[in-house]
């Protein structure tokens, strides 16, 4: 393939790509090179460096996740949410490895903020368990629960790592369904007696 025509978003796209044939940790920009047909210095017009390249692909990955999650939740509420968005999200990272993985990456704050897609994340997570009646700091205990379920089922689901015979997705549904109930019966927080003593 021809230099002419490279674009920083071509070279994300084709990075992200690259991520999900050989895992996000083996993308390199000698590689993506050899996919374009050009000089490894070639890049450097679109990305400045290997951690540029695979901040890109975190926020091009993260804004597709969002839009697939967006898409799902969208008109339902409170357990039928919570499945919905549970469901696009394991889909999304069985199917797209690579792209998951750089999801996980931590990405300067400021560059989210500029990320109008990575914003949504934040409104549409917490949209969800507001259905719960849920505020802070509940919220982002509650935010960190489903993230944390989600991504610990994904990575074991992904590396084969479930070795009983029991269904994986009717586990992943025992998961959703046993959230649901947490989230549902959230423990109250204990209120503070008396003053600083």
């Amino acid at each position: 393939m021809a230099r002419a025509g490279l674009t920083a978003d071509r070279v994300t796209a084709a990075a992200a790509d690259l991520a999900d044939e050989v895992g996000f940790e083996k993308v390199s920009l000698s590689a993506l090179a050899r996919h374009f047909g050009v000089k490894d210095a070639s890049l450097y017009s679109h990305v400045r460096n290997l951690e540029d390249l695979r901040t890109r692909i975190a926020l091009l990955a993260g804004g597709e996740l969002i839009d697939r999650i967006a898409l799902a939740v969208a008109g339902r509420a409170g357990k039928d949410a919570l499945r919905a968005f549970a469901d696009a999200y394991r889909e999304y990272a069985l199917e797209h490895p690579g792209r998951y993985a750089a999801t996980q990456i931590r990405v300067d704050q400021a560059l989210i903020a500029d990320t109008p897609a990575l914003r949504r994340t934040a409104e549409i997570t917490y949209g969800v368990l507001r259905a719960y009646g849920l505020d802070e700091p509940d919220l982002t205990d509650a935010v960190r629960l489903l993230r944390s379920t989600f991504h610990g089922y994904c990575a074991l689901e992904s590396a084969g790592a479930f070795g009983a015979p029991r269904d994986v997705r009717a586990s992943w549904d025992r998961a959703v369904e046993a959230l649901h109930v947490a989230l549902e019966h959230w423990p109250k927080r204990e209120q503070s007696v008396g003053g600083p003593g």
